[in-house]
C-alpha cells in the first residue's frame, strides 16, 4: 500500500510578515491604510463605523491618518486590517460585486452572527469576531 502524500509545489512558502517588527509595519502601514480605506469606500461603511474597526481610534486620529497615510501602524490595527482584506477577498470570490459589498450590513440568520450585520459583529466582537468571519468565508469558499 503506497502511502498518500500531498503534492509538492513549485511556489516556496514565503515567511509569515512579523508585526510586531517596527520596521515591518512602517513598510506595510500605507499600504494597509490604502487598502483598508478602499474596503471601506466600497462596503459604504460611516467614518464612525471604520473607527471603531480600527479598534475605536479617535476621530483626530482618524482623521489624520485617512488624510495622511503614511504611518506606522500598532500590531493590533495591522492584524484587524490583515483580516479585512481576507474577508473583502473571500466575500468578492465567493459572491458579485454588489452582493459582496452588501454582505456586511445585511443581517444575517448565520448561527454566528444570530439576527446581526456582519459590521455589528465585527465591531462588537473584536479581533477573535474577525478571525471568526475570516474562517466562516474561507471555509464556505473551500480554502480551509
Amino acid at each position: 500500500m503506497t502511502a498518500l502524500a500531498y503534492p509538492d509545489t513549485r511556489y516556496a512558502p514565503s515567511a509569515p510578515v512579523d508585526i510586531t517588527s517596527a520596521e515591518e509595519r512602517k513598510r506595510l502601514g500605507p499600504s494597509a491604510l490604502k487598502a483598508f480605506f478602499n474596503i471601506m469606500e466600497c462596503w459604504h461603511i460611516r467614518d464612525e463605523d471604520a473607527m471603531r474597526l480600527l479598534g475605536g481610534v479617535a476621530s483626530s486620529t482618524y482623521y489624520a491618518i485617512k488624510k495622511s497615510p503614511r504611518r506606522t501602524l500598532d500590531p493590533d490595527t495591522m492584524l484587524r486590517i490583515s483580516y479585512l482584506i481576507g474577508i473583502f477577498k473571500a466575500l468578492n470570490l465567493l459572491h458579485s460585486t454588489a452582493l459582496a459589498d452588501r454582505w456586511i450590513g445585511l443581517p444575517n440568520t448565520s448561527p454566528v452572527f444570530r439576527g446581526i450585520a456582519p459590521l455589528e459583529y465585527l465591531i462588537r466582537g473584536g479581533i477573535p469576531a474577525f478571525a471568526a468571519v475570516r474562517r466562516l468565508l474561507d471555509a464556505r469558499r473551500g480554502g480551509i
